[in-house]
């Protein structure tokens, strides 16, 4: 088991696999913290900005805080995106690939 750990891990489409999730792990956390900070840094320092009414008891407070959650959901939905796209099938190759190498066939042996 060591050594398929070991020509799996320098395998080039592995290296590729782990940048492409570091790159997407970091732009969705930047992205996050980001508008998380926006948000807290308005909250404490724009606070006439904040008080501004949208509609008639709804201010930009309001807008921007609930945005946070929408932005969450956004930022799942784009990382679930990308994952099925990008990396699951880099991945799945991978693993069948050392599945063949090693001859296993995904059984359970007792």
């Amino acid at each position: 088991m060591a050594h398929t750990c070991e020509r799996v891990s320098v395998d080039p489409r592995f290296v590729k696999l782990r940048r492409r999730f570091a790159l997407q792990f970091t732009l969705l956390v930047t992205t996050f913290l980001g508008g998380y900070m926006a948000y807290l840094f308005l909250s404490a320092y724009a606070r006439d900005f904040m008080r501004v009414q949208i509609f008639d008891s709804i201010n930009v407070a309001l807008i921007l805080g609930i945005g946070q959650f929408l932005l969450t959901f956004v930022l799942a939905w784009a990382f679930g995106r990308f994952s099925a796209r990008a990396i699951d099938p880099l991945a799945e190759e991978i693993r069948d690939h050392a599945r063949v190498e090693d001859g296993i066939d995904g059984r359970v042996m007792n």
